[in-house]
């Protein structure tokens, strides 16, 4: 090519010679005319490259199945690589044209390298653009954090073409630069500190699967409970349900603790863990009067009647004396009221029957008993979950009257200060 080069530019000046020129005339006008055509051809190599690169490869690309180069297309790769063949033409033929000019060939030759570098390192960039566009049309690919990958592999590139940049423009030796380099670590990592600390909970992230685009996490710390949207190199982005965006830093996932709620949307049910607060001055042995009166709730009537039969079969073997109520086996109204939740819960369609239904008393505090309802809804959509939830207790705070109790209230402030 350096031959061929040669023929091109060179002809010029012997023939000026030739027709009587001097040489300061005859050099500067060859200057002129060889820029001339330079310029040309570059244009022309421009033109044949966007071409073959743009217009051919958009043909190519509808008749083949795969995405990538639509995407290639898109993010205007070959368009890009279109500029770079002028550019290496042009590169190689300033020595050519320059020859006798050493000054201008050293600043020009500097300018097209460091515009060849940059050029190359944005063709780069659109291909791993394109790389993560097509990746993430893919199912396997969708949650997984492929901008944090791209802008590492950025990161590095750049930082070569930086170092390829300040070499050319110093006449810094490679290897030498990369010394300098090195003594400049330290402030390197000050400066890129959460660019690192990102990265590297971007691989944790990814090779522990702690978070996926798409998921549902709550972080307190930074007001976060929402969609996960995006995740890159130093930070994750989360729709909250407000349609607000919270920014999180990436290595926070790491260092904090959140929670993800993809391991509940991924089982057969919601969680619903919440408890009511009895009056224990209220809870009381339950007389025949009193189970007379309950054997009208019907979810509770044969259970009743089995219940009392083997408690007064116990009581009459054993002699106990009924006359008062704390002497042998009895039924409460608090054991009977947990009997009758878990019936109404077990009943309940909104509940999934394959997944725990329970109804358990906690230890007392000051306050009162509590009585705490662990169960899962079937439906772990929020709003529907909230509805099913909201159900549950409005129907078991209005039954605690019918079991003659109460539920604990804190006395009112209003009656106190008068």
């Amino acid at each position: 090519m350096l031959k061929l080069l040669e023929k091109i530019f060179n002809f010029l000046y012997p023939t000026f010679r030739d027709w009587g020129m001097s040489r300061n005339v005859a050099s500067y006008t060859s200057l002129i005319f060889n820029i001339a055509i330079l310029i040309a051809l570059a244009y022309i190599i421009y033109y044949v490259a966007k071409f073959i690169l743009v217009t051919l490869t958009a043909v190519f690309a509808q008749r083949t199945k795969t995405k990538f180069d639509d995407y290639l297309i898109q993010n205007k790769t070959t368009r890009y690589t279109a500029y770079l063949i002028p550019f290496f033409f042009i590169y190689k033929a300033v020595p050519v044209i320059l020859d006798k000019y050493e000054y201008w060939e050293s600043i020009f030759g500097k300018i097209v390298g460091i515009y060849i570098v940059l050029l190359g390192l944005w063709i780069v960039r659109t291909v791993f653009n394109s790389l993560r566009d097509y990746l993430k049309q893919k199912p396997e690919y969708s949650d997984k954090p492929i901008d944090s990958f791209v802008q590492v592999i950025m990161i590095v590139l750049w930082i070569f073409g930086v170092a390829m940049i300040i070499s050319t423009l110093f006449g810094i030796k490679k290897g030498e630069l990369l010394t300098i380099l090195g003594t400049l670590s330290a402030i390197i990592i000050l400066i890129f500190r959460d660019t690192i600390l990102g990265f590297v909970s971007s691989v944790q992230v990814a090779i522990n699967d702690m978070v996926r685009i798409g998921d549902w996490i709550t972080m307190d710390k930074f007001g976060a409970d929402g969609d996960v949207i995006e995740i890159n190199l130093t930070t994750v982005k989360v729709r909250n349900f407000d349609n607000t965006i919270t920014t999180i830093p990436t290595y926070a996932l790491s260092s904090d603790s959140f929670q993800n709620w993809r391991g509940m949307q991924k089982s057969e049910g919601r969680r619903i863990k919440r408890h009511i607060l009895i009056k224990s001055s209220t809870i009381r042995f339950l007389n025949d009067e009193d189970l007379h009166q309950l054997k009208k709730v019907q979810l509770i009537t044969s259970y009743i009647d089995s219940r009392q039969a083997e408690i007064d079969k116990y009581n009459d073997l054993r002699g106990i004396d009924k006359t008062l109520s704390l002497n042998g086996r009895n039924m409460t109204n608090l054991g009977l009221f947990r009997k009758y939740i878990i019936q109404y819960l077990t009943d309940h369609p909104g509940l999934n029957k394959n997944m725990h239904i329970i109804c358990r008393q906690l230890q007392s505090t000051a306050h009162g008993v509590p009585l705490e309802i662990y169960v899962f809804s079937s439906d772990k959509r929020w709003a529907n979950y909230e509805y099913i939830m909201a159900d549950i207790f409005d129907h078991v705070m209005a039954s605690v009257r019918y079991f003659d109790l109460e539920i604990f209230e804190l006395p009112s402030q209003i009656g106190k200060l008068e």
